[in-house]
C-alpha cells in the first residue's frame, strides 16, 4: 500500500493545506491541477452529501476530503460520523442500512476503491489507514441452508470496532474486530478478532507477527 506521510489531526494534509505561493508558473498550474481543483471538487461532494441526506445524521467536517467516487447509500435512519481531517481519497462508497451507525475517527486514510457495508455499528478509530480495495462489512449472508437461496437466507450480523492506528492493506476483506496498531497484510481474509501490535494475513487471516509490549502479547490460537 503506497500512502503520502499521515500528519496529527490537528493538521493540515496534503490535500486540505493552503497553496503556497511560487514564481513558478508551471507549479503554480500543478498545484491548480492537483490541489486547488481537488479540494474544491472535495468541498462540492460533501456539501451534496449532506444536502441529499437531510433525512439522516451525517456528520463530515470540512477539513475532510472526499476524492473523485465519493459515495454514500444511506436510505434509512442510519449514520455517518466522520472525525476531522479524514481522506477519502477515490472511489469510497459506504451503504448503511436501517439504523446502522459508522463513525470514523479523525486522521484516518482509505487510499482508493474501498466500500462499507453497515447495518449495526462500525466503529473505526483515529489515523487508520486502508489500502486500495478494502472491504469492511458488519454482517455476512447465511448459506447453508441447501433448501434455500443465499439471498433469502437472511444475514448474520456482527458490530465492528477497528482500534486506532490500524493498518489494512490492498485487496483485505474484514469482518471481525482488528486491534490497535495491528496490521493486515494484503490479500487477506479477517475472520477472527486480530490482537494489537500484531501482523496478521492470509486467508483466512492467522498472526504472523507481535511487535508490542511483551507483557500484552496474545496468547496462542488452538
Amino acid at each position: 500500500m503506497h500512502t503520502l506521510s499521515v500528519r496529527p489531526p490537528s493538521g493540515a494534509s496534503l490535500y486540505n493545506s493552503p497553496v503556497r505561493s511560487t514564481p513558478d508558473w508551471k507549479r503554480r498550474a500543478w498545484h491548480l491541477r492537483w490541489r486547488t481543483a481537488p479540494r474544491l471538487a472535495s468541498a462540492a461532494r460533501i456539501r451534496v452529501a449532506r444536502l441529499t441526506h437531510g433525512h439522516t445524521r451525517i456528520v463530515i467536517p470540512d477539513s475532510v476530503f472526499a476524492g473523485r467516487g465519493f459515495r454514500l447509500e444511506i436510505p434509512g435512519a442510519g449514520s455517518l460520523i466522520v472525525g476531522e481531517g479524514v481522506q477519502f481519497r477515490q472511489g469510497f462508497y459506504c451503504e448503511i442500512d436501517g439504523e446502522g451507525e459508522l463513525t470514523i475517527g479523525a486522521g484516518t486514510i482509505f487510499t482508493g476503491d474501498a466500500m462499507i457495508q453497515c447495518t449495526t455499528r462500525i466503529s473505526i478509530g483515529e489515523r487508520c489507514m486502508f489500502g486500495q480495495a478494502t472491504f469492511l462489512a458488519d454482517g455476512a449472508h447465511l448459506f447453508r441452508d441447501w433448501t434455500k437461496h443465499l439471498v433469502d437466507q437472511g444475514y448474520n450480523y456482527r458490530p465492528l470496532t477497528i482500534e486506532d492506528n490500524a493498518v489494512v492493506h490492498t485487496k483485505s476483506t474484514v469482518v471481525a474486530n482488528v486491534g490497535y496498531r495491528a496490521v493486515v497484510a494484503a490479500n487477506s481474509f479477517v475472520n477472527r478478532d486480530v490482537p494489537a501490535y500484531t501482523l496478521v494475513g492470509g486467508v483466512p487471516a492467522t498472526v504472523l507477527e507481535y511487535f508490542g509490549p511483551p507483557a500484552e502479547e496474545p496468547a496462542a490460537r488452538p
